[in-house]
């Protein structure tokens, strides 16, 4: 039987005393090309989350220990995505509104929460999680944030999201699997500072999705599970906030 990992279903009384890792997955609602879901970076940062959180609780089950050592929370499911505001669909509530809701939210959670981790999916987010986290450590709560970084992954929208959506949701992914802007993200990254994805890639896509394998995306979401699992057993946060 899966053990419930899920703060949502958990009542009040069931958290007394418990004192759990809780980790929040964070995401974005913004266009990621013409093939896949605008919470694509939601549904990785939950995905992840849910895996790691289910071996951390089956390892404490098999060693006769109370399963509720981590506990994933809803989504934060808006983020910082100025850089796709040129198609419809994109919402995005800025750095400093992301930055202040992480920060309220450490706060809050933990006054009973043990230990607080943001796992964030979008890249977009990362500055406003490092301010957000960095503030809560210097008054003194135990939070982190982990990155969900693929190796050797393309930029936004092809081989790697789309590998990892056809595996996670295949039915969310169209048919017609597009190619993008597969320069180079530094050659791209002026022009995309000063007019965002629209001004480099007319569909949003960069890098080429049309490879894209939902074996290889199994195999990349076992692997960063696997990644965080070790790194929330070792809790080893950097300069930065983030857990190693």
């Amino acid at each position: 039987m899966t053990p419930a990992i899920e703060l949502a279903s958990r009542t009040w009384g069931e958290l007394v005393g418990l004192e759990p890792t809780v980790v929040v997955p964070v995401g974005a609602v913004e266009q990621h090309g013409p093939h896949l879901p605008l919470d694509t970076d939601s549904r990785i940062a939950v995905a992840v989350a849910r895996q790691a959180a289910v071996s951390v609780a089956s390892k404490a089950a098999a060693a006769v220990e109370h399963s509720d050592s981590v506990l994933v929370a809803p989504a934060i499911s808006y983020g910082a995505s100025g850089e796709h505001e040129g198609f419809p669909g994109t919402v995005s509530i800025g750095r400093e509104a992301l930055e202040l809701l992480i920060l309220e939210y450490g706060r809050s959670a933990m006054g009973w929460a043990g230990r607080l981790l943001f796992v964030n999916a979008h890249g977009g987010n990362g500055q406003a999680l490092v301010d957000a986290v960095a503030r809560l450590r210097y008054e003194g709560r135990e939070v982190a944030w982990f990155p969900c970084a693929f190796p050797a992954a393309d930029a936004h929208a092809g081989h790697t999201e789309t590998s990892v959506m056809q595996s996670l949701a295949p039915a969310e992914v169209r048919d017609d699997l597009p190619v993008g802007n597969t320069a180079p993200i530094g050659e791209v990254l002026t022009d995309l500072r000063a007019g965002g994805v629209a001004a480099v890639s007319p569909n949003g896509v960069l890098g080429d999705a049309t490879t894209a394998d939902a074996t290889h995306g199994a195999a990349l979401l076992d692997d960063l599970s696997a990644t965080l699992v070790a790194a929330l057993d070792r809790w080893h946060v950097d300069a930065t906030g983030r857990l190693r």
